[in-house]
């Protein structure tokens, strides 16, 4: 981010998309809004008749590809699967372009009274991770009627602005403003997104993962990050929160503010997953797995601790993310 004050060109605005309404095709492979967007979908289908489906949402420069290994084993345990790659990322139209919040969350409500209507008799969850949490959020705080049965919540994004340093806040301001259209990338800042290496090697590989940001999508993203710090709380769903204590690309500082403005009213309806060797990528760590059991039970077996056993109430989770990293990953104080 400190990068971003040497940069300098020609300002340009950025295209948003008209708001989409219904649904106007099958989405067998796509669907498509009804202004002409087709967005690519990917359906892992249990082996059996399914117990529940689950609409799961991608992070930032990710696609949907994203829930192969952890929609494999849901579906193992009865649960149906279906993702789609937002507009701007994956396979959609304007790769590389920040479609606006409000058109993302427009999608998502879309294809969510979609699928519902596919599984009428079915419960119905939403995941988000990352941006896709934060999405997620914003949609669910728009329309807090929306018949799911529940929400997980993968390491989202809530770096708002008011939790950045100033320099940072400036260099997104600057780079908006005189670069919009200039990409960066993570490359020198040794930021550890997982400790599955193989994995990351092929995410580096695949031609569908966007490796240069765009300024002005950058900015979007905070845009949206600052929403979902707000809408986050609000959520009047059963949602699981699942964070890894290793998280360095939605960062302890964000979380700790998110967890202190909690509201204490929302304590029924939330539950706390905080994985201490986790990553941001927690759904392909190494240690997945837990995380994925965790999911099932939340998911079929509501009333059941998770099998885990690292989850944590609101006061314990913010002592620990307050805690420093030595104490609560190796159990000791330096």
């Amino acid at each position: 981010m400190i990068g971003l004050l040497q940069l300098a060109a020609c300002s340009t605005s950025v295209a948003v998309p008209s708001k989409p309404a219904a649904l106007a095709a099958s989405a067998a492979q796509v669907f498509s809004t009804t202004d002409g967007v087709r967005l690519p979908v990917r359906t892992f289908a249990a082996p059996q008749q399914p117990k529940a489906v689950l609409l799961a949402l991608h992070g930032f420069n990710d696609y949907s590809r994203a829930f192969e290994g952890v929609a494999d084993y849901l579906a193992q345990a009865g649960i149906k699967t279906m993702a789609y790659d937002q507009r701007g990322f994956g396979a959609a139209p304007e790769r590389g372009k920040w479609a606006g919040t409000q058109v993302l969350v427009s999608d998502f409500l879309a294809f969510v009274h979609f699928v519902r209507r596919e599984h009428p008799g079915l419960p119905l969850f939403v995941l988000g991770e990352s941006m896709g949490g934060a999405v997620v959020a914003e949609a669910l705080s728009q329309e807090t009627q929306t018949a799911i049965a529940g929400v997980i919540l993968v390491a989202p994004a809530v770096w708002s602005r008011d939790t950045m340093p100033w320099y940072q806040r400036l260099g997104l301001w600057l780079g908006t403003n005189l670069a919009p259209a200039w990409t960066v990338t993570g490359k020198g800042l040794n930021i550890v997104p997982s400790d599955n290496r193989p994995m990351l090697i092929e995410f580096s590989r695949d031609p569908l993962v966007i490796k240069g940001t765009r300024l002005d999508a950058l900015a979007g993203l905070s845009d949206l990050m600052d929403q979902a710090m707000v809408s986050v709380p609000k959520l009047q769903h059963r949602t699981l929160l699942a964070y890894g204590l290793r998280d360095t690309i939605v960062p302890r500082r964000p979380m700790v503010a998110l967890l202190e403005r909690w509201p204490q009213a929302a304590a029924p309806n939330f539950r706390f997953g905080l994985y201490p060797q986790g990553y941001h990528m927690l759904l392909r760590d190494l240690q997945r797995a837990v995380v994925w059991k965790d999911m099932v039970s939340w998911m079929l077996a509501p009333d059941a601790p998770l099998p885990s056993g690292f989850e944590q109430e609101r006061s314990e989770v913010l002592r620990q993310i307050e805690s420093p990293v030595v104490e609560v990953i190796a159990g000791r104080r330096p």
